[in-house]
């Protein structure tokens, strides 16, 4: 596993597990902001740990808005996470895995909704790699295409972030004495 990606997945876990416990009001916003971080990491590095980590983030999120803490395996959950932080720590990656599938399979019998939860992080990184095309001057409608999203969801997002305020290079000043110039 590269080092970029098991430093970020070690912050990310080690995260949700300082969430777990404190067992606050504010922890279902903690792991949708996670959920965010690792959606974008996802979205960057592209490899199976970042995707799979995004997901199970997104998920216990989800959970833990929808089901009371006694319907779910919390001490569980948590062990596994420790589990999962140890072995990212030691290098293990198959043991990272087995303790992924574990948390995926609890997740499963928690909430059958976990294919609709895949489904949502994919479609969000997507649209978080469409925005990063625009940034670099694609247009909106060439990046969706490529991304295989609606322009619809591409332009809502960027309508959100400051991508679009963004325009590197020429000042106001300029601008201004290049249309005058163009008129006159």
């Amino acid at each position: 596993m590269d080092p970029k990606i098991r430093q970020d997945a070690l912050e990310a876990i080690e995260r949700v597990i300082e969430i777990l416990k404190k067992k606050e009001d504010k922890d279902i916003l903690e792991l949708k902001e996670l959920s965010n971080h690792t959606i974008h990491n996802a979205s960057i590095f592209q490899d199976e740990c970042s995707v799979s980590l995004a997901v199970l983030v997104y998920a216990l999120s989800k959970i833990m808005a929808r089901y009371p803490q006694e319907s779910y395996e919390y001490k569980e959950m948590l062990n596994l996470f420790l589990v999962e932080k140890d072995n990212l720590e030691n290098d293990n990656e198959k043991g990272f895995n087995d303790a992924m599938k574990r948390l995926f399979s609890l997740i499963s019998k928690i909430d059958s909704k976990l294919e609709l939860y895949v489904q949502e992080v994919i479609n969000n990184a997507q649209i978080k790699k469409g925005s990063k095309l625009c940034e670099h001057g694609v247009s909106c409608a060439k990046s969706a295409e490529v991304m295989g999203i609606s322009q619809w969801d591409l332009m809502d997002y960027m309508g959100k972030t400051k991508i679009i305020d963004y325009a590197p290079g020429v000042d106001l000043k300029s601008r201004i004495k290049f249309a005058r110039g163009l008129f006159s």
